[in-house]
């Protein structure tokens, strides 16, 4: 998978999902153990490693998707390398309703907040998503990136 580049200084505006139930937040720093174990069980490992991190950012990088007290989805950046965006990623059960976007746009608004003007989004899965959503743009021969060398492997 490619990287792709994002203007932060030509955002779309944030969009609430159009789950009215669904709460996007900041994750309090009493959630860190909850929320790092949900993303090992729903996710992967690297991406666990990865959230734990965003904890001892000032302010904490990732924002977290909640239905009632359950978790359904979460995003980071500044996770591994500054100025990337993800790991991200909403339970399928959930998928179709704007999660993924409103935690998008809510981290990459915050990085533009930070000061940067560009965001990196690592290892992008779903591209036509981003550039769709964001108008992200894949970055020629970034694939491995800065992945080339994990210990995890690259697929």
């Amino acid at each position: 998978m490619t990287d792709m580049l994002v203007k932060l200084y030509d955002l779309p505006e944030f969009t609430p999902t159009t789950a009215p139930e669904i709460i996007i937040r900041k994750p309090l720093g009493a959630e860190k153990t909850l929320i790092v174990n949900w993303v090992r069980e729903n996710f992967e490992e690297g991406w666990a490693s990865e959230i734990d991190i965003t904890f001892s950012r000032s302010p904490i990088s990732c924002f977290i998707a909640q239905q009632d007290k359950e978790l359904v989805g979460f995003a980071c950046y500044d996770s591994s390398p500054l100025g990337y965006f993800g790991p991200t990623g909403v339970l399928e059960a959930s998928q179709g309703k704007g999660i993924g976007k409103a935690l998008l746009l809510m981290c990459l608004h915050e990085m533009k907040t930070k000061g940067y003007g560009y965001a990196i989004i690592g290892w992008a899965g779903p591209q036509e998503f981003y550039e769709k959503a964001v108008g992200a743009l894949p970055i020629p021969d970034s694939t491995p990136g800065i992945w080339k060398d994990y210990l995890g492997g690259t697929e």
